[in-house]
């Protein structure tokens, strides 16, 4: 006897507790801002900035075959270091970083400025993101492409089904992807909301 197939789409059954009641389990602790301990993080995280920074001031006295190795270690090491003040802005628009709104808003403002993001304006189309997450025609950013718009509007066993499903599971696509996202993608997102909502 074979396996019985599961549709993920067909089969899915939505949970019976509401979001209240998921957060209600959250210990109450989890949920109190405290502004010291955050900005703690960020001392933190800027002293391991500060600390890779004095690593990356030495490569150049490495051998000139371990300078390349060395650089593309430290954009790796340094860019994980970097997410972790990008959370801590990401937190500030969301208003968790402290109880008060002007210190979010001053220290969310650094921080974004910093990585180059526009904070006023991130804050605005996240909190819209938030509002219409999955929407297929309100969501802000990650807006899911289409069936047509793939050029998959045919059946499954159609051969631009099968051609998608390969590389869409490649690790190279993922790999282009990344790079496109991050070469293009966000620059052009914001330059001219690219990937965006199309307003009227």
């Amino acid at each position: 006897m074979g396996a019985v197939a599961v549709d993920p789409e067909k089969d899915f059954v939505p949970p019976s507790f509401t979001v209240k009641e998921l957060r209600d389990c959250i210990p109450k602790h989890c949920f109190e801002r405290n502004t010291l301990r955050s900005f703690s993080y960020i001392a933190y995280d800027l002293c391991g900035v500060a600390a890779l920074v004095f690593c990356a001031s030495r490569i150049h006295a490495l051998p000139v075959y371990l300078q390349a190795v060395a650089w593309v270690a430290y954009w790796v090491c340094q860019g994980v270091v970097c997410t972790g003040l990008w959370v801590i802005a990401h937190e500030c628009g969301h208003g968790a970083f402290s109880p008060s709104r002007t210190v979010n808003n001053i220290t969310g403002w650094i921080l974004h400025s910093a990585l180059l993001v526009p904070y006023y304006a991130w804050r605005h189309t996240h909190s819209q993101h938030h509002k219409n997450t999955a929407n297929m025609n309100r969501d802000e950013v990650f807006v899911p492409r289409t069936k047509s718009f793939r050029g998959l509007a045919d059946k499954p066993s159609t051969e631009a089904w099968r051609l998608d499903t390969v590389f869409e599971e490649s690790p190279l696509y993922h790999v282009a992807k990344v790079v496109a996202q991050s070469l293009f993608g966000w620059p052009l997102y914001l330059y001219r909301n690219a990937s965006g909502p199309k307003y009227a």
